[in-house]
């Protein structure tokens, strides 16, 4: 998963209750997880550490991936335990794990599934402080390519389905744990999963992926966030056609020349604004934790948009813009191999995001008006494109999600972000299924900004009790009444 940098300013939130990580209140009911022995809670959470050291040791760098290593770690503990599960050995060296606790009612709900992924992105050894798949604890954290991003979670998510194997829990509803290939990359694990086993989903009504972000500031959790959606990617190459010749003659209608006015005129065009029903709740919401000004703005956004003045804050507001509009980035640009020499051709890729429900060829003809050049071509750099989607939060699960983080984070108000990069939930939404990405841990901002950079980590103490934190939620959804 790409980092979304963390703050509520780059994410479309909803204030929807205050909710905390220390001095909990115990609720009514309690938490499943307060039930257990502390002696067996304490193995639990030995086991978490000892689990996330061993599985942060096994390289999946994708390319190449190698996930089998990954999928063989998780099937031994799950054969160990019981509990049913199938490895697809879908290409060499990368596979899928599915496994499965059923339900244990006669009318049973539709199941749940805890998705993660099991590769990692590349990372430099010289440029960290351990190497980089060592598992080794640095001054109270675990050092490991995929700490954050998202092998962690993944371990959480194993240790749930432990717990609620070791612990006996009748189910109302099949828990399902799908680790997978490739999201890193080409996201093929989840396509063949979904185009050959989509029948051992169930008909799934839940699921709970990486995403969300729940960001420590001196020692407090400043907001619980959830990922409702994100926006999709759809982008563009450009072409600039022209007659070639030598540098040292300049020729007006050059390629490079072209490109060049057919970029500026892409980057001074202003897409509309466009704002969501929970764009439009988010700020609204915010409102009261804004100065006076700002505050009457967010309260009745679409009224704002039509002052001139407020439209070139959002402009120049790199929180508020992609929340608002299709955002249109310019990422690469390419021509001559020699600097003496006129190419005949010019290139640019622009890495345009679009928001959720927008017609990509619509947006796509509005580019080719905006070039306005014959000899200018704009055509989408990938054939596929997934208009992006999100889920509602009036959901059993959503109301689970406020429930435990009311227990464990007081004070914290839990939001729902829109963010502007990708996970799969986005493949996952269109079998019917509410997506949500959850993380059951704590980061600061340094610790949040390690992933995909150097010295990915995460401290101990977040995995000793992050997968209570998600065994609750599980068991809140999933629990027989």
């Amino acid at each position: 998963m790409s980092r979304i940098p963390v703050g509520w300013l780059i994410t479309v939130s909803v204030v929807l209750v205050a909710v905390g990580w220390s001095q909990a209140v115990p609720q009514k009911p309690a938490m499943a997880s307060a039930r257990i022995p502390v002696e067996r809670l304490q193995q639990y959470s030995d086991l978490a550490v000892q689990w996330d050291q061993e599985y942060l040791r096994i390289d999946t760098t994708n390319p190449p991936g190698n996930e089998a290593h990954a999928a063989a770690f998780f099937k031994q503990i799950l054969d160990q335990e019981g509990i049913e599960n199938r490895v697809f050995d879908y290409a060499p060296g990368r596979a899928d794990l599915w496994a499965r606790l059923p339900h244990t009612t006669a009318q049973a709900k539709r199941p749940i599934v805890l998705l993660n992924h099991m590769d990692v992105v590349t990372s430099d050894a010289a440029h960290w402080k351990v190497p980089p798949f060592s598992g080794q604890i640095v001054d109270g954290s675990i050092y490991g390519r995929g700490a954050q991003d998202m092998k962690s979670e993944g371990l959480a998510q194993l240790v749930v389905m432990v717990m609620l194997k070791r612990e006996r829990v009748a189910l109302d509803r099949d828990v399902i744990f799908l680790a997978v290939s490739d999201e890193e990359a080409g996201s093929t694990g989840t396509d063949w999963f979904i185009a050959n086993q989509r029948e051992l989903l169930g008909n799934a009504e839940f699921m709970i992926n990486e995403g969300g972000e729940n960001l420590l500031e001196d020692g407090k959790v400043k907001y619980i966030g959830v990922d409702v959606g994100e926006k999709t990617t759809f982008w563009l190459h450009l072409v600039a056609r022209g007659r070639p010749g030598h540098g040292s003659r300049p020729i007006e209608d050059s390629a490079p020349d072209r490109l060049v006015r057919a970029l500026d005129r892409i980057l001074a065009y202003h897409t509309p604004y466009k704002v969501l029903p929970v764009v439009e709740e988010f700020l609204r919401d915010m409102a009261p934790y804004e100065p006076a000004a700002r505050a009457q703005q967010f309260r009745n956004i679409r009224q704002a948009l039509e002052n001139k003045s407020f439209q070139e804050e959002v402009e120049h507001d790199e929180s508020l813009n992609f929340l608002l509009r299709d955002t249109i980035s310019l990422t690469m640009l390419g021509g001559s191999g020699q600097t003496n020499v006129i190419p005949p051709e010019a290139w640019a890729n622009l890495d345009v995001r679009l928001l959720p429900g927008e017609n990509s060829q619509q947006f796509l003809e509005s580019i080719r008006r905006v070039v306005n050049d014959p000899n200018v071509t704009v055509e989408p750099e990938n054939e596929e494109f997934r208009v992006a989607n999100y889920s509602p939060t009036n959901t059993d699960l959503y109301g689970v999600f406020k429930q435990v983080s009311a227990h464990y984070f007081p004070g914290a108000p839990v939001v729902p972000r829109l963010t502007s990069g990708y996970t799969e939930n986005q493949r996952y939404r269109p079998l019917g299924i509410n997506a949500y990405g959850f993380s059951p841990y704590t980061a600061t901002d340094e610790e949040g900004n390690t992933e995909h950079g150097n010295d990915e980590r995460i401290r101990v103490e977040e995995v000793r009790r992050g997968f209570r934190v998600l065994f609750d939620v599980v068991t809140a959804v999933a629990k027989e009444k």
